[in-house]
């Protein structure tokens, strides 16, 4: 995500193909088991943090929650947000698994080679805190304070004025009249489970349009 959007080994390559469709199975998840909230260090953030930051490591924490990916199954994720956020990004994403809606993965952009944002885009990774500005302006993300998340990033692009796109892979998905697993469309369900606790979409954007993130200034 363009807008607002190390200690674990970066991942050797990231090619992605499109998720397949979730399970057909009309049985119902376990329960989560909970998310669990932890502290983070600047040793543990990676290349997802550098000094100069609008946050200090000690202002973020890491969340570990349950989702349910393409395969219909309980998977268990984390992401890296602002301390005063914790505990509605464990309430959104627990309402995402009642829902059933499915998402691919939910991995910290550290991950990836040198917290690139388009390789966790391209990689559809759903991911929250990076410390990055929004490109062309000189100002902060909102993911640079750990008060943003990308929701399956590849299936829902960022679409600038002059129609180009990010992640690069996602040409596919510019037809928002598709109603793939994950696609997120106005009034869904998914949007209105961060919408209806004060948080923007980009999807309600003029331009550019960013289907994949969700923000809480």
């Amino acid at each position: 995500m363009l807008l607002q959007c190390t200690a674990a080994p970066p991942l050797s390559a990231v090619t992605p193909s499109p998720p397949a469709t979730p399970s057909a199975s009309v049985s119902a998840p376990p329960a989560p088991a909970g998310a669990t909230v932890a502290p983070v260090t600047a040793v543990e953030l990676g290349a997802s943090w550098r000094p100069g930051c609008p946050v200090e490591p000690e202002q973020l924490r890491r969340v570990d929650v349950d989702h349910i990916g393409f395969d219909g199954q309980p998977h268990r994720g984390e992401l890296i947000v602002h301390e005063e956020l914790v505990s509605q990004v464990i309430t959104a994403f627990e309402q995402l698994y009642r829902l059933r809606y499915p998402i691919e993965k939910v991995r910290t952009v550290d991950q990836y080679p040198a917290a690139a944002d388009e390789l966790s885009m391209e990689d559809n990774n759903t991911s929250a805190f990076n410390c990055r500005d929004i490109p062309g302006t000189g100002q902060w993300s909102q993911h640079a304070y750990g008060r943003a998340i990308d929701l399956n990033p590849l299936l829902n692009p960022y679409v600038d004025g002059s129609g180009a796109f990010q992640p690069k892979n996602a040409a596919a998905y510019l037809d928002r009249s598709r109603t793939d697993p994950g696609l997120l469309h106005s009034g869904d369900p998914a949007v209105r489970v961060f919408t209806d606790r004060g948080w923007r979409w980009g999807g309600y954007w003029r331009s550019p349009i960013d289907y994949q993130h969700f923000e809480r200034p």
